[in-house]
């Protein structure tokens, strides 16, 4: 089974970012792959060290994402850029992680823009030789159109705008797509 995982950027308790992970997550696992969330607000990682080896759950959270077959990265958009909790983890993985693995990124914005941040992620990505697929997701205003789990109705995750949710969960499909035609499976669609 080809397996998703998706990094939350996030340390708020009310993440946008984590929800609408959450959405992707689902659409991927509505098509079939097995997912995980590594929620990054609720693990043991101190700042990186280069002189140091493994640091609180960096060893655990480096193999949840190198045995993925595919990765979905959200973070929210702080001074026009990823958040510095997403840079931190990002500075524990390298290419033995990421290479060869479809990456979809996505971008939670408070007001301004994402289209930086995105550019951001991209770039590092590139740099420890993972894929990003082609269709990303930025959000603007992004708490009046995520619901996270406290401020929704039955407690699951959900974006009530109708076209960004359409696109968040297109994000999980052509990640598990990528993944799965990198890995040489027949691809679903997206």
């Amino acid at each position: 089974m080809t397996r998703i995982v998706a990094i939350s950027g996030s340390r708020s308790a009310d993440s946008t970012t984590r929800a609408a992970l959450r959405v992707a997550l689902d659409a991927a696992a509505d098509a079939g792959a097995e997912t995980d969330l590594i929620d990054l607000a609720a693990v043991d990682l101190p700042l990186y060290h280069p002189d140091q080896g493994a640091q609180g759950d960096s060893e655990a959270l480096k193999r949840r994402v190198r045995e993925a077959d595919g990765v979905l990265a959200g973070t929210p958009v702080y001074r026009g850029s990823y958040s510095s909790t997403f840079k931190n983890f990002h500075d524990f993985c390298g290419s033995d992680e990421y290479a060869n693995t479809a990456v979809g990124l996505l971008a939670t914005a408070g007001g301004g823009s994402y289209g930086g941040t995105l550019e951001h992620l991209r770039s590092t990505f590139r740099n420890v030789h993972a894929w990003t697929v082609p269709h990303e997701v930025g959000i603007q205003g992004a708490s009046s159109k995520i619901e996270t789990g406290a401020a929704s109705p039955d407690g699951e995750p959900r974006i009530t705008d109708e076209d960004l949710r359409r696109r968040t969960e297109r994000l999980g499909r052509v990640v598990l797509e990528h993944a799965e035609r990198m890995r040489g499976r027949p691809a679903t669609d997206a």
